[in-house]
């Protein structure tokens, strides 16, 4: 039996019941990575011996009758954890000798768990881009078209999951860094209610791994169902106990349907700054089909919708003001300078980002302002539906580019270009206003790439899209293994062909 591109739930029953062991699934994950991840390029950094020795230590403790959630599954971290003994890069070349002494507190929840960590997984440099490539650890490709991302900021963790590299993985989402990835690969991902799962040692190399409430950014998980996404944030959530000086132990509200026929749903697939290509609004359609064929009540306008484009110019300017604030000072200077020249009346994203990264406090403090009357909107709209369904970006994958200007790149949409960061807004709307938002698989498109959508719940409700997502996987399906094919090894710069074995589709 192929273990790898079993669930977390079903390996679990299978370890309880004696039917597996955490050696087997371990080494069987291991010979996976080694045969396949010269074509995916997915674990950055491998960390076999101390899984072998984790596996061997779950097994043990089975023995003696123990269990705990995630005893001996086969788990991925994504690089920009702290991991005791491994190195945090970042993808900064600076950075590449960097190695901290204490685990990030997810790292440590999911090993208390019982889980065997098998490596780190790729990002891009800083975590600031779409796609996973940087100068130590090359280009992560997507497992269903080599020539194309994997997403980013998480796509080595999306990659790893698709090519059975383990059962789990965490990673984290500013931009659409969890749920983008999950889209292009085909898995699932959940953004967590902003504040609901502790960050601290996600942070930067060399930088001190202090509790901290950052603005935007979540930490989550990932996996190939939505049960399991459910399984690893019930280990991942609640608050830091260095901040809290309690257990991490949090009670979430129960979802508020079982039935998929209760749920009220807005569906969305038009967005009044980007057109959404014909692939993504199919799967957005898929999903609504499925949700009225199983009774759920859908709309697909409400005047409850807190306003899209203003939304999106908010959370552009929240966002780019934090991208930039340890610039260089000559360099934020001629950020002013440009800024300073922008017509009073451009609304356009272009500037809404230009304004950002020069934002003053004060100024920050009004578009501030303005998120809590988005904030308020969105709970005058959960009073009337239960999630949101729209999209994640505006396209499936697309090919690799390596522009170092990420400004001047473009994103081809159904044959025109738009700028490279447009498709951010679908992202923001969850991210601007801190709601949970669950990536789901929602088919393929014409080339066969997967499509994926997002399911936006209330604050704090995270259990709400997490039910959603298990109902309709149940409708529409959810993960299916990719084909594997011949392609140029890009594993730190080398141009050797590989071949990865084929797996069941």
């Amino acid at each position: 039996m192929d273990w790898n591109f079993r669930s977390a739930k079903e390996s679990a029953a299978a370890l309880r019941a004696g039917e597996v062991s955490s050696v087997e699934l371990t080494e069987a994950a291991i010979a996976g990575i080694e045969r396949d991840e010269g074509v995916i390029n997915a674990i950055c950094v491998s960390d076999f011996d101390r899984a072998r020795a984790a596996a061997r230590d779950a097994d043990r403790a089975f023995g003696r009758g123990e269990d705990r959630p995630l005893l001996g599954i086969p788990v991925t971290v994504k690089e920009s954890y702290d991991i005791a003994g491994l190195p945090t890069t970042w993808g900064m070349p600076q950075y590449r000798d960097f190695v901290p002494a204490e685990d990030a507190v997810q790292v440590s929840r999911i090993k208390a768990a019982g889980a065997v960590v098998l490596g780190k997984t790729n990002v891009p440099l800083g975590l600031q881009d779409l796609q996973s490539f940087n100068e130590i650890y090359g280009t992560t490709n997507n497992p269903w078209d080599h020539g194309r991302t994997a997403g980013g900021s998480s796509g080595g963790s999306a990659a790893a999951l698709a090519s059975g590299f383990g059962a789990l993985s965490i990673g984290s989402d500013i931009g659409g860094s969890l749920r983008t990835p999950a889209h292009f690969c085909g898995v699932h991902a959940h953004k967590p209610t902003l504040g609901l799962v502790a960050n601290r040692g996600m942070v930067p190399p060399a930088t001190p791994a202090f509790p901290i409430d950052l603005d935007l950014a979540v930490v989550g998980p990932m996996a190939r169902t939505a049960r399991d996404l459910t399984l690893l944030l019930d280990v991942m959530a609640g608050p830091d106990p260095l901040t809290f000086g309690v257990a991490h132990d949090l009670n979430l509200p129960p979802a508020r349907h079982q039935r998929l026929g209760d749920f009220r749903v807005l569906v969305l697939d038009e967005h009044p700054l980007i057109p959404t290509g014909s692939a993504v609004r199919a799967g957005v359609n898929r999903v609504a089909d499925a949700l009225v064929a199983g009774g759920a009540h859908v709309e697909r306008h409400s005047p409850l919708l807190p306003d899209p484009a203003e939304a999106a110019l908010i959370y552009t300017q929240l966002l780019f003001s934090g991208s930039v604030a340890r610039f260089p000072v000559e360099e934020y200077e001629r950020l002013q300078t440009r800024a300073a020249g922008l017509s009073a009346d451009d609304r356009s994203l272009d500037a809404a980002r230009l304004r950002g990264m020069v934002l003053s406090h004060r100024d920050w403090v009004e578009v501030n302002n303005r998120r809590e009357l988005h904030r308020h909107g969105w709970r005058q709209l959960f009073a009337e539906f239960d999630a949101v369904v729209c999209p994640i970006t505006p396209t499936p994958a697309f090919p690799h580019d390596h522009n170092p200007d990420l400004l001047a790149r473009r994103i081809d949409i159904d044959g025109v270009e738009y700028p490279f960061f447009d498709q951010l807004v679908w992202a923001g709307l969850a991210t601007m206003p801190g709601l949970p938002a669950t990536a789901i698989p929602a088919g393929r498109s014409a080339e066969g790439l997967p499509v994926g959508v997002q399911l936006i719940g209330p604050m704090f409700e995270d259990r709400t899209p997490l039910r959603l997502a298990e109902l309709l996987e149940q409708q529409i399906g959810g993960f299916r293994a990719p084909k594997q094919r011949v392609v140029p090894d890009t594993r730190r710069g080398r141009g050797t062909a590989a071949v990865a074995a084929g797996s069941a589709a």
